[in-house]
């Protein structure tokens, strides 16, 4: 299963009106990190940058003077992300801001069923959160010390780790040459992996049966109210989710 974690930085928050100025994308083949990403900055053709947005990226308006136009780089975004399920943090807000530039260049929208949405993951995992993407890296242990503005390749790198962690733990990948590809205004970076797997065959439950016959009659017992039938009904969720 191929999956693209991405993020997007845009000069404000209205998808009408704004537009996106950077794109940034993670592959992950299995669950596993390929090594190939994608980056670009876009030219937001004549859209200010809003002073709030600015102060968030820190992507000034000089920076995309000499930058291609989102119909430039259409076909370079379209080729990585072709195929692939798509996730994000706050999906639907970058989702929308895509599929407003797609619509703007004469492509059709990416549908709503291709996408993850992290943070509604991370909601059902950690109802009490909170669950900004800094938060969970504290939550998970994983380094964000380089986070001090968002930036769409930096907080994909980020996020591919994050959504690891929420559909179920660490993956193992060594990393051994990386070789850079230019396909028009993208960059798109291709690494050579040897991948380290995890157990051909899960460990045996160490409940007996008996113990799990009274688990299930306690849990029954309680009814609706019972923490376990909650937690239960939570996990199949996400793994819905994440299939």
């Amino acid at each position: 299963m191929r999956e693209i974690v991405f993020d997007t930085e845009t000069t404000g928050l209205d998808r009408l009106a704004d537009r996106v100025i950077e794109i940034g994308g993670v592959e992950l083949v299995n669950r596993f990190p390929t090594g190939r990403t994608f980056h670009v900055y876009i030219n937001p053709q004549g859209r200010a940058i809003h002073p709030d947005a600015l102060a968030v990226h820190g992507i000034g308006i000089e920076k995309l003077a000499d930058k291609p136009a989102f119909p430039e780089i259409v076909n370079d975004f379209l080729n990585f992300f072709d195929g692939a399920r798509l996730v994000a943090h706050n999906a639907m807000f970058d989702l929308g801001f895509i599929n407003a530039e797609l619509e703007r260049a004469g492509q059709a929208p990416i549908p709503t069923e291709r996408v993850v949405d992290t943070l509604a993951l991370a909601r059902r995992r950690h109802p009490m959160g909170p669950n900004s993407l800094d938060a969970l890296c504290r939550r998970y242990g994983i380094d964000n010390s380089r986070r001090t503005l968002h930036g769409a390749l930096l907080d994909s790198e980020i996020l591919a780790e994050v959504y690891i962690e929420l559909i179920g733990g660490k993956q193992a990948a060594l990393g051994l040459t990386v070789e850079s590809t230019n396909r028009g205004a993208g960059t798109v970076q291709q690494e050579t992996i040897v991948i380290i797997g995890g157990r051909d065959q899960p460990l045996p439950p160490r409940l007996s049966a008996v113990e799990e016959a009274a688990h299930a009659a306690l849990v029954e017992k309680i009814g609706t109210k019972a923490i376990w039938a909650k937690f239960a009904a939570d996990a199949d969720a996400d793994a819905d989710a994440a299939e």
